[in-house]
This record gives C-alpha cells, sequence and structure tokens, in this order.
C-alpha cells in the first residue's frame, strides 16, 4: 500500500486550500474506529501503521484497551495529516475490494468513517440552516451526517462519512478547512471508548451477560466497563 503519485487528482493541495503557510497549521483528525478496522490499519507486526508514520511524517496514535471501538489520534502538518488520512482510508479500500474478491460480500460497500470532533465546533459545520453541511456533500457526493447527541462522558460528536475513497478524502479536507477556521470554544472533554456494556464474562462454564453487573462497584468506577479479572475472582470463587 503506497501513497497515491503527488501529481494524483486525489493528494490535498494544502497550500491551495488552507492558504499562504497553511502546511505549518498543526491540525490534528480523530478517528473512531471498530476493532477489526484498526487491526488493519495496525498491520501484521505493526508494519502498516509504521509505513503511515514514515510515509506521511505526522504522529499516529491509537488508544489501547480491549475495546469494541478505539481512537486513532493523527496530528501533524496539514500536508502529513492528510497523506496519513489517505493512506487509512487507501488501505480500508483495499479491505472491502479483498471481501468482494473472495466472496464475503456480493458488493463492494462504500468507505465509511467516523470523525470525532468537539460539540463547539459542529455549529460550524453544519452552517445556519444547514447550508454548510449541504454545501459539502454536493460539492464532494459524500455523504455527511452530524450526530445529535454527544459521545458518552465527553463534549464531542461523532461525524459519519461515507462514499467512494475520493469523495471521503475530499470530504474531510473540507470538514477540516472548517474546523481550522472555527477553534473549539472552552475546554473539551475528548471521548474515550470502554468495553461494551453487552459484553459476556465466562466463568467455568457458565456464561453471564456484563449487564447483570451493573451494580456491580467496579461496573461504575470504569464508566460502563468491567475489570474482568477482578469480577470473576470475586463474584464466582
Amino acid at each position: 500500500m503506497r501513497l497515491p503519485a503527488c501529481h494524483s487528482h486525489i493528494t490535498m493541495n494544502c497550500e491551495q486550500d488552507f492558504g499562504d503557510g497553511g502546511l505549518g497549521v498543526t491540525l490534528t483528525l480523530r478517528l473512531l474506529m471498530h476493532g477489526k478496522e484498526v487491526g488493519s490499519i495496525i498491520g501484521k507486526k505493526g508494519e502498516t501503521v509504521k509505513r503511515i508514520r514514515e510515509e506521511s511524517s505526522a504522529r499516529v496514535n491509537i488508544s489501547e484497551g480491549s475495546c469494541p471501538e478505539r481512537i486513532i489520534t493523527i496530528t501533524g502538518s496539514t500536508d502529513s495529516v492528510f497523506r496519513a488520512f489517505t493512506m487509512i482510508t487507501y488501505k480500508l479500500e483495499e479491505d472491502l475490494t479483498a471481501l468482494v474478491a473472495n466472496g464475503t460480500i456480493s458488493s463492494k460497500p462504500p468507505v465509511t468513517l467516523r470523525l470525532v470532533i468537539p460539540a463547539s465546533q459542529c455549529g460550524s459545520l453544519i452552517g445556519k440552516g444547514g447550508a454548510k453541511i449541504k454545501e459539502i456533500r454536493e460539492s464532494t457526493g459524500a455523504q455527511i451526517q452530524v450526530a445529535g447527541d454527544l459521545l458518552p462522558n465527553s463534549t464531542e460528536r461523532g461525524v459519519t462519512i461515507s462514499g467512494n475513497q475520493d469523495s471521503v478524502i475530499q470530504c474531510v479536507k473540507l470538514i477540516c478547512t472548517v474546523i481550522l477556521e472555527s477553534p473549539p470554544k472552552g475546554a473539551t472533554i475528548p471521548y474515550r471508548p470502554s468495553p461494551s456494556p453487552a459484553a459476556l464474562l465466562i466463568a467455568g462454564n457458565q456464561v453471564f451477560e456484563a449487564s447483570e453487573f451493573a451494580p456491580h462497584p467496579l461496573y461504575s468506577v470504569t464508566q460502563g466497563g468491567l475489570d474482568l479479572q477482578q469480577v470473576t475472582e470475586q463474584s464466582f470463587m
């Protein structure tokens, strides 16, 4: 997997889009992904994410934990962030193509990504009467939806984007233009995925739903997650 050549129509011209000196602006993108997608981005022995870091020069960090969802944070100059994002989008496209090729699915679905954005910036993204988000949809051909509710225990919202790889990349570029022009207001409480409350606990030959242990003190301490080892030791000894 390699980033397309610089003359490709897919590569972002950040100087043009962000004005003079745009390449020097530090940008952070946060992506919320499912475990299988994250595994693909990490690659065997971490080779894929290492290549993304090296070829883009962006910092790419992946949240820890055995959660159904994880956060991929991309930070750097606008140019390096978009290079990393483009490589990630291409990897997801490759995975979808492979699923069709091996018969796992009959037709290829659109590339779908979810950004995590401070709620205070979402108004600018939507625009007055929805004008801005409509403009982005029409100019890129991508579908974009801003969640109405905050992500749990945070002041951030999910922004879901889907379409072919070109339209998704262009859509995110326009979203980031809005983000750079409208900094977040006040303090941002970042979203941190937690283990699914519906996770199953296995003890001996019995299977229990984690939701059965909602009153357990460990459940509230971890905000919806369970320390499996401690619960197992305390509840099933």
